[in-house]
């Protein structure tokens, strides 16, 4: 009993002792990654560091060498209000992959002061404004634009993320684009009409004057509108980068190669010479290779393609001696799917020799089987580049 209840404990403490999270640190004054060790491969891990004076927000970027930016995956930390704290702690969900190469990317902001605030929305401001004037041109059929409506919403929203491309607002939101108010005071110009307008506000006659500054007017008010919604995005404190620490090439743990193992229990159907359809069981004894890595591939990497034999010889109701070729035992193949971490079913099919008593002939078949199986991961020792 004092056995059992000791066996017991170690297998929960080794459960618990294997749900760990485990924690590396980046030092941000030698640039150093886990101290010079392998960073943890296949499972979710926390980067941890000392947080520099003044700094507000962290954020990580995660990518493979040669890899595109839009593959890499971002990871960030936020002061939490006003309070005190020295040190900054990131969750990497989504696991390394074994014997890799990474580079890593530390982006360090701190709160943008009131001058540079003012400064990024007085930037954003003229190059709206000035990006719209260039756009337009007053004639005496109203305002021809060099841009569809939709170009010029796209191309000034563009400005604004370039105008933010060093900073990143303070409640983490992206600039959202401009509003319907903005696509409707666009389209409010195809239907001014300025037949005899003039872009030079003096012209020949009162008429001609009155248009042009109507015209003129129009733009004004369009430029005030999307600056109006650029300030308003621009209200709360933005956060501005201060550096961009990089470590290229970082190396991943290499994980041991494994084989499973599986033992269970099988059917196969036989119909052939015998007069009927007759099903044998009995155990039987394999590998699987899975189909991808459980990690990143959930489905492939609980699916399997299996092999192995059957423990036994089998006799048939009519007197056939059921064996199979090369091992003198019967030869399964098959996919497999795992379930509940240690269950696998398979299912395929099963090289049989079936020797006629009378004649002594023997005669393979090809007989569906299925099984169902306990698995055990062989650690084989091969590099295991996943």
């Amino acid at each position: 009993m004092k056995k059992l209840l000791l066996f017991t404990i170690c297998i929960i403490s080794l459960q618990v002792s294997k749900a760990q999270i485990k924690s590396i640190n980046y030092d941000v004054v030698s640039n150093e990654i886990n101290s010079g060790v392998v960073l943890p491969a296949e499972e979710p891990f926390y980067i941890k560091g000392t947080l520099p004076r003044g700094i507000e927000y962290v954020k990580i970027r995660i990518n493979r060498p040669g890899k595109s930016a839009n593959q890499a995956e971002s990871y960030d930390w936020k002061r939490a209000f006003d309070f005190e704290v020295n040190q900054y702690e990131i969750f990497v969900a989504n696991p390394l992959k074994s014997n890799t190469n990474y580079d890593f990317e530390f982006f360090f902001y701190e709160r943008a002061s009131e001058s540079q605030m003012d400064k990024v929305k007085e930037a954003i401001g003229e190059n709206l404004e000035a990006y719209i004037k260039s756009n337009f041109e007053v004639s005496s059929g109203g305002i021809k634009a060099y841009n569809n409506d939709q170009v010029m919403l796209s191309q000034m929203n563009q400005i604004v993320e370039n105008g933010l491309e060093d900073y990143r607002h303070f409640l983490g939101r992206d600039f959202p684009g401009f509003s319907d108010l903005v696509k409707q005071k666009l389209d409010q110009r195809n239907k001014l009409k300025l037949r005899r307008a003039r872009f030079n506000i003096l012209g020949k006659s009162d008429g001609d004057n009155e248009k042009a500054a109507y015209a003129n007017k129009y733009i004004e008010e369009l430029i005030d509108a999307v600056q109006n919604e650029t300030e308003q995005f621009l209200s709360r404190s933005l956060m501005s980068l201060v550096d961009i620490r990089t470590v290229n090439s970082y190396p991943t743990e290499k994980k041991p190669g494994t084989l499973p193992l599986n033992f269970g229990y099988g059917a196969f159907a036989i119909k052939r010479s015998l007069s009927s359809t007759e099903y044998l069981n009995g155990p039987y004894l394999g590998l699987s290779l899975p189909l991808g890595n459980k990690t990143f591939q959930k489905f492939l990497g609980n699916a399997s393609f299996s092999t192995g034999v059957f423990l036994q010889n089998f006799n048939a109701s009519s007197g056939e001696r059921i064996s199979g070729p090369i091992v003198n035992l019967p030869i399964y193949a098959g996919l497999g799917y795992k379930m509940f971490r240690v269950m696998r079913f398979n299912a395929g099919a099963v090289l049989i020799n079936m020797e006629d008593i009378s004649s002594g002939v023997k005669t393979d078949y090809i007989q569906p089987y299925v099984g169902m199986s306990l698995e055990f991961n062989l650690w084989v020792g091969l590099n295991n580049r996943r």
